[in-house]
């Protein structure tokens, strides 16, 4: 039986101020697919939040049973009523969509062959009603086919949120997808603010979030609950931001969103010159939400264009075709290097949108779920003492 003292152990509900958010939105209208290990929709914090029935079909017909535990957790994370004493979500009003791909801890050929790979389920979830698609894994390899489905489901309106990987402290390899075009990488913070030692760092983070001593499920077996690391629950948490704006603002676009975040990020660096550990800072939808003449800016324009590789006043949600067939190879990628290089700026070339205040089955592809089992930030409001910076480090 899961712990009745886990939410006493949600440190980063107070440290953001979730009861005053949850006076202005609880995320009520807006759902969010959940591209992970599945999603077990009994649990006691998930009865009635995960519509199974809204997973398209439209690829290969799979289930969305968790084999891990992880999905659910993130799923929990995010939306998670706290009813029987479970994990209370950021976003309690939000919905689930499951979407399942067949991650390395999936041995099972029989349950691999039910998944989908990476692309496979980008797509699926673009297809589908939610707002936003949350991808708390990640490969070291790039595959063209999901670059063009993540192009896909931005030019479809969705808000893509990625973990950017837990290696900064070994190889700091660049994950995908959070190295691809429009998915927002997410690193991992402590109480403190300060990024964790594992959060993958470089141009491919775009915000920040919690990811230290974070609850989850301990196993695929829903008995208890574990404390947990990674930049995985740090993408959730920040889906559930997203959840919670979209939910009070729901005539804004992805667009206005993210800008919105970007623009209220906590940090202690210049807006123009993001962290290579923290992007454009630490999350915080309260002061969005608290904000009742804030301005999203304009609909149509992607706030981080540049690092996308698009032009900036191209709207792609009325322009891009990413219907064609892509191509078929796959390479791995170069990686990130170890040490902070000291540049300021955002680097050329394609990385993941930005946001401010699985093993597919086939190849040589390995899959990590990106999280591990294993004072007070004051994120909702002004200041982090102790914020390091990422690209400009």
């Amino acid at each position: 039986m899961a712990s009745d003292d886990v939410q006493s152990k949600q440190w980063y509900l107070d440290a953001m101020g979730a009861d005053e958010i949850w006076k202005h939105s609880t995320g009520k209208g807006v759902k969010v697919a959940v591209i992970d290990t599945g999603v077990n929709p009994e649990t006691p914090s998930l009865k009635g939040q995960v519509l199974v029935d809204e997973v398209p079909k439209n690829a290969t017909y799979h289930v969305t049973q968790d084999y891990d535990g992880h999905g659910t957790s993130m799923a929990e994370i995010i939306a998670g009523t706290g009813a029987g004493g479970g994990i209370k979500g950021l976003a309690p009003g939000a919905k689930i969509i499951p979407i399942r791909v067949g991650l390395d801890q999936l041995k099972d050929q029989d349950e691999r062959a039910k998944s989908l790979d990476s692309a496979e389920a980008i797509r699926a979830a673009a297809d589908s009603d939610a707002k936003i698609i949350n991808m708390s894994f990640g490969s070291v390899y790039y595959e063209s086919e999901e670059e063009e489905a993540l192009k896909y489901a931005a030019s479809k309106g969705k808000l893509l949120f990625a973990s950017v990987g837990n290696d900064g402290n070994a190889a700091n390899k660049r994950s995908y997808p959070a190295g691809d075009p429009y998915a927002v990488g997410v690193a991992a913070i402590d109480k403190s603010g300060t990024v964790g030692k594992f959060s993958t760092y470089g141009n491919d983070v775009d915000l920040s979030a919690p990811g230290l001593d974070i609850q989850g499920w301990c196993d695929n077996t829903f008995t208890k609950y574990c404390s947990q690391f990674g930049t995985s629950p740090a993408s959730a948490i920040a889906s559930a931001s997203a959840a919670l704006v979209w939910s009070a603002h729901p005539d804004w676009t992805a667009n206005q969103v993210l800008r919105s975040f970007i623009d209220t990020a906590g940090r202690t660096w210049a807006k123009d010159k993001p962290s290579k550990y923290l992007g454009y800072g630490i999350i915080r939808p309260r002061r969005v939400l608290i904000d009742k003449d804030i301005n999203p800016g304009p609909a149509n324009r992607d706030p981080l264009a540049a690092e996308n590789g698009a032009d900036p006043d191209e709207d792609i949600t009325a322009t891009k075709d990413s219907s064609a067939a892509p191509s078929s190879s796959s390479a791995p990628s170069s990686g990130a290097s170890a040490e902070p290089t000291g540049e300021a700026g955002s680097a050329s070339g394609p990385t993941s949108a930005a946001a401010k205040d699985t093993d597919s089955g086939s190849g040589t592809r390995t899959w990590v779920i990106v999280g591990a089992v294993a004072a007070v930030l004051v994120i909702g409001g002004a200041g982090f003492a102790v914020l390091r910076a990422r690209r400009n480090a």
